[in-house]
């Protein structure tokens, strides 16, 4: 079962990361269709949100296709996402370790890392420098 947790420093509204949370989940495979997501009240205590945050990403992931509630059940994940390619996450995963540590031995830290790794992710995908 998924955990979910927030960072209040990031800008995103606390809703908008959990449904991050959930969509991360199904692209690498670690939720599939008939799992169930934690239910409000797990959540809510987990991260320390108010309910209506958690049933206001919950809905936007039943619109989008990807979860259904059932009543005095749960919330269950009923769908993908199009293009998922798990085959290849386990060769590219080990790779992407071999690079952190080859840029931790470098003396980067995580945040010099996730600094280096968002500016050229934005590089490649045309958006430019931050």
């Amino acid at each position: 079962m998924i955990e979910f947790h927030l960072d209040s420093r990031s800008g995103v509204p606390a809703y908008q990361q959990l449904v991050q949370q959930v969509r991360r989940a199904l692209r690498l495979g670690l939720l599939v269709s008939g799992d169930q997501l934690p239910t409000v009240r797990d959540v809510v205590g987990q991260v320390a949100i108010n309910p209506n945050t958690v049933l206001k990403a919950y809905r936007e992931l039943e619109h989008a296709g990807l979860v259904a509630a059932r009543p005095g059940v749960g919330t269950f994940v009923v769908g993908s996402l199009p293009g998922d390619s798990l085959a290849a996450h386990g060769p590219l995963r080990r790779e992407l370790q071999r690079w952190l540590d080859k840029a931790r031995r470098a003396g980067l830290d995580d945040e010099s890392i996730d600094d280096l790794f968002q500016d050229t992710f934005r590089l490649t995908s045309g958006e430019g420098v931050a």
